[in-house]
C-alpha cells in the first residue's frame, strides 16, 4: 500500500474518537492538499502524490487541532468568533458554535465588525478562528489591527504570515472541513471540562457537513478541484 493512500495500513482498528476510526477520518480527505505548496506550509506537508496533490502531515493535523481546542477553551468559546465566507464551511461553523457557545459569522464579513464599536453588528472578540485565510481576509485584517490572535485552517496553498496558530487541513472539501470542526469541537469541549475524553460528542461529522445540494456549484477551477478532493 502506498504512502499516498488515504486508507493507511492498520487505520481500521485505530480510533481517533469514540466510535470513529482513523480510516473513516482519512476517508474525508482531511489531509489531501492542492497542487500548490507555499513556503510557510512546507513544514506541514509531505511530498506530493503521483497526481501532483500535496499531502498534509496527518499527525500534525491532529496535534494542531488539539492545541487549538485547548487555546479556545482557555480563552473561552463565548469570547471566540468563528468565521467562514464559503458555503461549504457554513454548516461546520454553525454546528461548532452551537455546541461550544462560540460566536459565528458566515458569509460576507462586514467591515467594522471588530474595529467599529458603532456598527450594529459589532463583536468584541478575544480570539478569531477562520476556515480559510485566502477568503476570510477581512476578519483577519481587523483582528490583526486589534491584536486579537487568529487561528486558521490552512491548506497547502495558504500563506500563514499573519496567523498565530495554523491548523493544517483540507479547507475546501466539505467533508474534510466538517471533520476538522468536529474534531475541534471535541477538543474544545474536552479541554473546557465539558466532555470526557472517552465520551461521544452529541453530534456526528455528518451534522457538520454542508450537503452538496445546499451549496452553489460554480464552474471555477477552485470548485472543480474541491470536488476532486472530497
Amino acid at each position: 500500500m502506498s504512502e499516498f493512500d488515504d486508507d493507511d495500513a492498520g487505520s481500521a482498528d485505530k480510533m481517533v474518537a469514540p466510535g470513529f476510526s482513523e480510516k473513516a477520518l482519512l476517508a474525508t480527505g482531511i489531509r489531501i492538499g492542492t497542487p500548490v505548496r507555499t513556503k510557510t506550509m512546507e513544514q506541514f506537508t509531505a511530498r506530493p502524490r503521483p497526481d501532483g496533490l500535496h499531502m498534509l502531515d496527518y499527525p500534525k493535523i491532529l496535534q494542531r487541532i488539539d492545541v487549538a481546542g485547548k487555546f479556545i477553551a482557555a480563552t473561552g468559546a463565548k469570547n471566540t468568533v468563528v468565521y467562514t465566507s464559503r458555503e461549504h464551511g457554513s454548516k461546520a461553523v454553525e454546528k461548532f458554535c452551537e455546541l461550544t457557545g462560540a460566536m459565528q459569522r458566515i458569509g460576507r464579513f462586514m467591515p467594522g465588525t471588530f474595529t467599529n464599536p458603532l456598527y450594529p453588528g459589532h463583536l468584541d472578540a478575544e480570539l478569531v478562528v477562520v476556515a480559510d485565510p485566502m477568503s476570510d481576509t477581512q476578519a483577519m485584517v481587523e483582528a490583526g489591527k486589534l491584536g486579537v490572535p487568529v487561528i486558521a485552517v490552512c491548506d497547502t496553498d495558504n500563506i500563514t504570515d499573519d496567523i498565530d496558530l495554523v491548523i493544517p487541513g483540507n479547507n475546501r472539501g466539505r467533508k474534510a472541513i466538517a471533520a476538522i470542526f468536529w474534531l475541534l469541537a471535541r477538543s474544545t469541549l474536552t479541554h473546557a471540562g465539558q466532555l470526557a475524553e472517552d465520551a461521544p460528542l452529541s453530534a456526528n461529522i455528518e451534522d457538520f457537513e454542508t450537503k452538496a445540494e445546499e451549496e452553489p456549484h460554480p464552474e471555477g477551477t477552485e470548485e472543480r478541484l474541491s470536488e476532486r478532493r472530497e
